[in-house]
């Protein structure tokens, strides 16, 4: 994003409602999920790992994960306390709806999806399909060493 006009970068957007699911301090794992209604027959799980600065609302009604601008970024940097040197291993996204905004500083996302409701569960068991993913960094290539 470049200058105070522009408009964030979206990197998932879905028309569904989210809700904070679970987190687990001890793995600092964060789960947004979107279970079937009477439209959908998936649920959807929003994972984000390694969770290090966190500013949430319980639900998401048409969700945005979108990148953040440079001063945001700098600020959550600041206040989570994380050094210079390992902020090139977390990324922040921000998380904007109809019903309120929030981030998540975390070292990676991945959305996944499951045909119905198959369980409260953190983790239910069964087939689950990757529908994106995305942590800081990306591939490696020689050209960036």
């Amino acid at each position: 994003m470049t200058g105070s006009d522009a408009r964030p970068t979206v990197l998932y957007a879905s028309e569904r409602t989210f809700r904070v699911w679970r987190y687990g301090v001890g793995h600092s794992h964060l789960l947004l999920r979107s279970l079937p209604d009477g439209r959908d027959t998936t649920q959807l799980d929003l994972h984000f790992e390694s969770v290090h600065a966190m500013r949430l609302v319980t639900r998401y009604e048409a969700l945005r994960v979108v990148a953040v601008d440079e001063p945001e970024l700098s600020r959550i940097f600041a206040e989570s306390g994380v050094p210079p040197v390992w902020r090139d291993a977390q990324l922040i996204v921000g998380l904007r709806s109809r019903s309120g905004t929030g981030y998540v500083q975390c070292g990676r996302v991945v959305l996944d999806r499951r045909e119905g409701r198959t369980s409260d569960e953190l983790d239910p068991p069964g087939p689950r399909d990757v529908v994106w993913s995305l942590r800081p960094g990306g591939p490696v290539t020689p050209a960036s060493l």
